[in-house]
């Protein structure tokens, strides 16, 4: 699976490696970077664990696949969900790093690649003695320091970079923990009732609130009035990995949801050793109907109005 970041200058993107983790290098088709094999194979990520206080070294290969040499920038990240899918992203070189982008340091930080060939960079990674335990998860990006010429809409130059993934985890007590939260649902009704299609969108927060990253499981149910199902799936668009204190706003649409209807969505999340549920209420309404239902409430209560006046005036003589 191939990894590709276009860094969007003079403000730089977020570095995105999105996707389940697989097993060969991170490549772009023009470079990758991948940890150096050791005697018992390949590796296709960096899977290292120390106690706080502990360096640990190892090294780091980029390779050019093009016909002319390459000049790269070597940097460490902290890994994040991405808002838009909860992919696997890293930290640009300019943002603060707090974890692995702070603690690993390359022996080189500019590395020029002859074509068609490698290099390999040691680098040293030092926890810090105050370091949470459980997962810091991030990775080692070879950025092309060239400025690629601008395409479509976008009126600037861009950068690619190519990152290796570190799973790091500092020894220590884990804590698993998830949930969900802040659950809506919006319907979209036609304007007369049985005329057409509705749907509604389900949004809902999922919150790594734990130390270790999660392999989350969503199952969506839908209930109505006295209980009645509505729907039951288990939902598709979720991240593989959802990283220590990472929270993620999702959504999911149901196509054919009930037009008049009185009840309750519930997701429940589930993950290693955790299970969590939320939901909420809702009142399905087809909009002439809210619309007619609004003109008769109305006019109840101008004729009561009008009943209330009547009764407190006097008749005459």
């Amino acid at each position: 699976m191939r990894k590709l970041l276009y860094v969007i200058l003079p403000v730089l993107a977020a570095l995105l490696l999105s996707g389940t983790p697989a097993a060969h290098a991170a490549d772009n088709g023009n470079w990758s970077v991948y940890p150096t094999a050791s005697e018992l194979g390949g590796r296709p990520y960096f899977y290292l664990s120390a106690d706080p206080g502990a360096t640990l070294t190892d090294t780091v290969t980029v390779t050019n696949k093009t016909a002319a040499p390459l000049t790269f920038r070597l940097y460490a990240a902290d890994a994040y969900n991405t808002e838009r899918d909860g992919g696997f992203a890293v930290r640009t070189r300019k943002e603060k790093q707090r974890g692995v982008g702070a603690w690993a340091r390359p022996e080189r930080d500019r590395v020029t690649v002859p074509p068609h060939d490698s290099v390999t960079v040691p680098y040293t990674l030092t926890v810090p003695e105050e370091a949470e335990p459980g997962d810091h998860p991030g990775a080692l990006v070879a950025l092309d320091e060239r400025v690629g010429p601008a395409s479509g809409s976008v009126a600037v130059g861009v950068q690619q970079a190519v990152g290796a993934r570190i799973y790091l985890r500092v020894n220590g007590p884990t804590v698993p923990a998830l949930s969900v939260e802040d659950v809506e649902l919006t319907h979209d009704q036609p304007l007369v009732p049985g005329t057409g299609e509705s749907s509604a969108l389900i949004s809902y927060t999922l919150y790594n609130r734990g130390n270790v990253t999660l392999n989350p499981k969503v199952a969506l149910k839908a209930e109505g009035l006295f209980g009645r199902d509505l729907l039951s799936r288990d939902l598709k668009k979720i991240p593989s990995e959802l990283l220590p204190r990472q929270r993620i706003r999702l959504t999911e649409h149901w196509a054919g949801a009930p037009q008049l209807e009185w009840g309750e969505v519930k997701l429940t999340a589930s993950a290693r050793d955790v299970r969590e549920s939320a939901g909420a209420s809702f009142f399905a309404l087809p909009w002439l109907v809210a619309v007619v239902l609004a003109v008769a409430l109305a006019g109840a209560g101008v004729w009561a109005r009008v009943r209330h006046v009547r009764a407190r005036v006097p008749e005459g003589p």
